[in-house]
C-alpha cells in the first residue's frame, strides 16, 4: 500500500504536532518511507508548500524531491473520471469550479489513476458549497485516511534517543 499526502498533512505537521524545529524524526521518517516507495504526494501540492516561503518551503525543495510526483498519462485520464463525479454530485457551479483548479483535483486523480491511499485531514462534510476530498474519494472507491491512522497502520515510531 501507497500513500499520498494532501498538501494540509505537511502544514499542520509542520505548524502543529512535528515541527521541523523539535520533530525532525517525522520528516526524516517521510524520507525514508518515500525511499521504500510508500509515501508520496504531487507536484502540485509541492508547489503549494513552496508558496509558502518558510521553513517548511526550504524543506520541501532541499529534500522532498522524489516525494513530490508528477502527472502521467493514466493521471490525466482519471482527472475525467473524478471531473464528472463531481459535477453529477450536486456542488454549485463555484465548488466545482474551484476544486477542479486546486491541487485536491490532482491528487485525488493521481490516487485514483494509482490505486493510492490519499492521506488528509480533511473530514467528509455534505455540503453543496465545498467539494471536500474525502467526498470524492469515497464516491470514487478510493481509501482516504487521517495522517494519524498511516502512521498507526505503518508503526511508524519517534522514539527519543539518549541525551
Amino acid at each position: 500500500m501507497s500513500y499520498l499526502l494532501d498538501a494540509n498533512v505537511f502544514m499542520a505537521a509542520n505548524n502543529l504536532h512535528y515541527g521541523l524545529d523539535f520533530c525532525p524524526a517525522f520528516w526524516d521518517w517521510l524520507i525514508r518511507e518515500n525511499a521504500s516507495q510508500k509515501i508520496f504526494s504531487i507536484e502540485k501540492v509541492g508547489d503549494e508548500i513552496e508558496a509558502g516561503g518558510d521553513e517548511l518551503s526550504d524543506w520541501a525543495r532541499e529534500k522532498g524531491g522524489p516525494l513530490f510526483l508528477k502527472p502521467d498519462t493514466l493521471v490525466l485520464q482519471a482527472m475525467s473520471e473524478v471531473s464528472q463525479w463531481v459535477t453529477g454530485n450536486g456542488y454549485t457551479p463555484a465548488a466545482i469550479n474551484t476544486f477542479l483548479q486546486v491541487a485536491d483535483y490532482w491528487l485525488v486523480s493521481y490516487a485514483l489513476a494509482h490505486g493510492q491511499v490519499v492521506v488528509t485531514h480533511e473530514k467528509p462534510a455534505n455540503t453543496a458549497n465545498k467539494v471536500k476530498i474525502p467526498n470524492v474519494c469515497v464516491g470514487l472507491g478510493i481509501k482516504v485516511m487521517t495522517p494519524f491512522e498511516m502512521l498507526r497502520h505503518e508503526r511508524a515510531r519517534f522514539v527519543l534517543g539518549r541525551r
